[in-house]
């Protein structure tokens, strides 16, 4: 969603509404995480000042990340709520990070929208009933829950370290 800073006077008076479904496929560039992002449906409303806009977003749509435990498709639905400052004045340019400053005379609001979105992605996700699947192991590996490690340990008999079979070969002799 991009706005010419010109073009917003006309809705100084009553704000302007916004109630849009964009695509924000960037978002998946600058996380490959993100396996694919529906359409996000974007409403808010903007008010303006002599040199600012103040704009209320909601955000929805559906992420596809990948479950942190058998790495297939999770649907993660977000909602986000906003409120962002966008300003295209430089008397008191300070970089908080609280005011977006628009540089030029178009007020490009995606790239922003993007930063919202990977902020809401959590460390992980599972796919529903993922605990209670199989992880099948792979070469050189194997999975284990705690139980079938304490059930095998049970059942297998004490191996000794065969680096370490010379060693209780001197203890067992006896000191003539």
């Amino acid at each position: 969603m991009k706005w010419a800073i010109h073009q917003l006077s006309k809705y100084r008076h009553n704000g302007m509404p916004i109630d849009e479904t964009i695509l924000l496929d960037d978002v998946m560039t600058r996380n490959p995480d993100i396996r694919k992002i529906s359409p996000v449906h974007v409403k808010g409303h903007c008010t303006f000042g002599a040199e600012q806009m103040t704009c209320h977003f909601q955000l929805t749509g559906i992420l596809t990340l990948p479950c942190s435990r058998t790495w297939e498709d999770v649907e993660y639905p977000f909602d986000i709520q906003t409120d962002e400052l966008f300003s295209w004045s430089d008397k008191h340019k300070v970089d908080d990070g609280e005011i977006h400053y628009v540089e030029g005379d178009v007020v490009n609001v995606d790239p922003v929208l993007e930063e919202l979105i990977l902020v809401e992605i959590p460390f992980q996700v599972f796919k529903e009933d993922a605990n209670h699947l199989p992880i099948p192991g792979g070469k050189n590996w194997s999975y284990l829950t705690e139980e079938e490690l304490s059930v095998k340990e049970e059942n297998e008999p004490k191996k000794s370290d065969p680096r370490l079979a010379d060693l209780a070969k001197y203890f067992d002799q006896t000191d003539e």
